[in-house]
């Protein structure tokens, strides 16, 4: 036999004689967690090999990065500076090891003074670089004549919202620019 339901008040009473579970809060976001460890840890540490590879071109030149690419950096003991270790490709490892000073030198105006006392040099295969492809640079772009500026301006001007009148008139320069002079797009 089903038992009769309560009754407003006795569901009210029931309900607040329970207890409820509190409303589970979501963790705390990883990186917030870990921002004072890795600032901890890159004082201490400093900067490895990543930012010594992005930047490889520009600290040793385009030549010596060509044949060459940072390994490995280590850390000395307080007070002295550490080692990087290179790969270099074949017969450049003499010509990398004549400028072995200049390399240091350069490295440590990029991570700091006395980051690095000693170059370690090992012989082998490179990784292809991406940044070695190097953007086309584009032609320098003359600016309209005032006055076919102006025409266009004006011819643009009916148009009902700002945002349409900028984005015809950015359609007519770029139009103007690159046809014959009739205003014809090529």
């Amino acid at each position: 036999m089903p038992r009769p339901l309560p009754s407003d008040a006795e569901a009210r009473a029931i309900l607040a004689g329970k207890r409820t579970r509190p409303l589970r809060r979501s963790p705390p976001a990883a990186g917030k967690s870990l921002a004072p460890l890795i600032k901890a840890l890159d004082a201490r540490f400093g900067q490895g090999t990543g930012a010594l590879e992005s930047r490889w071109p520009e600290i040793v030149g385009e030549q010596l990065a060509r044949v060459s690419e940072p390994i490995k950096l280590s850390r000395g003991r307080p007070g002295q500076g550490g080692a990087l270790e290179l790969r270099v490709v074949g017969p450049a490892a003499a010509f990398v090891q004549h400028q072995a000073t200049e390399i240091i030198s350069r490295v440590n105006l990029f991570l700091g003074e006395g980051a690095v006392e000693k170059l370690r040099i090992s012989q082998g295969p490179i990784k292809p670089r991406a940044a070695r492809v190097q953007a086309q640079k584009r032609p320098v772009e003359r600016p309209l004549e005032a006055a076919r500026d102006e025409a266009l301006s004006q011819s643009v001007q009916p148009a009902a919202h700002d945002d349409l009148r900028r984005a015809l008139l950015r359609l007519g320069r770029g139009a103007l620019k690159s046809g014959d002079g009739s205003g014809r797009v090529r």
